[in-house]
């Protein structure tokens, strides 16, 4: 990397933390940056990964007021998020990294969408995950397959299951997802520490600005009105698939 690299790389960090603890959406900005400073993909993706753990963290500790009350379900919906990412994050250092890239388009698009359908929310606004039944944990373990593998768009995915499926408001969902997010790649993460190739000379400076980037966002969603948040992460999402799209079928 050449001496500007770090501070371009903290600078992709922030936009990337903000990104990802509002919409989901972290490596639309990380995963390009880690690729301009010359790594390869492979390089790039287990980076992306371990250096979100930073990202995963500054948002959890943003996340803190809409956590409160939703202890069960994030216990319930943890497990299935570390094993999801345990299980991805053994695919990717087993497999060929392009085995997902004619689908993900695809999964990507649905959830943008997903996130602009509103659940009639129960009487219980606190309603845990066991009251939902099997749907909405299994959803998060298959998501944290997809972000341990690979990850684009991984939170856009969580936050469309949490929302529909819990009838949460945005920011509570929001802050659940963060956590959940954050649980499927750290797991990950440590496998790609040990077997992966990262490159921890990109990871320190991305990881920096992961950090600060990740604890404003929740105070963005808690301003925020809701429903063009909602609208702007949906089209931002769709607006990455559409990109993976044209990518995968040209």
């Amino acid at each position: 990397m050449s001496g500007l690299d770090p501070l371009w790389l903290v600078l992709a960090g922030f936009g990337g933390g903000v990104a990802g603890s509002v919409a989901g959406l972290a490596s639309l900005v990380s995963y390009p940056a880690l690729l301009a400073v010359g790594l390869s993909p492979v390089a790039a993706n287990v980076s992306n990964t371990v250096a979100l753990v930073a990202s995963s963290t500054g948002s959890v500790l943003g996340s803190r007021p809409e956590l409160r009350g939703q202890r069960a379900r994030a216990k319930r919906l943890g497990v299935s998020a570390v094993l999801g990412g345990a299980t991805g994050g053994l695919l990717l250092l087993a497999t060929p990294a392009g085995s997902f890239e004619l689908v993900v388009p695809w999964l990507i698009g649905l959830a943008s969408i997903g996130v602009l359908v509103r659940r009639r929310r129960s009487a219980d606004a606190h309603a845990t995950s066991h009251e939902l039944g099997w749907a909405l944990p299994a959803g998060v373990f298959l998501v944290g397959i997809y972000a341990g593998y690979f990850g684009a768009a991984a939170g856009v995915m969580l936050l469309s299951f949490v929302l529909y499926s819990t009838g949460e408001t945005l920011a509570r969902g929001n802050a659940m997802k963060n956590l959940l997010a954050g649980a499927a790649n750290g797991i990950a993460a440590v496998a790609f520490a040990v077997f992966g190739p990262v490159h921890w000379l990109a990871v320190l400076p991305l990881a920096a600005g992961f950090l600060a980037g990740g604890r404003i966002g929740p105070a963005i969603v808690r301003r925020a009105p809701a429903t063009p948040l909602r609208v702007l992460i949906a089209c931002a999402g769709l607006g990455l698939a559409v990109h993976l799209g044209l990518d995968a079928y040209r």
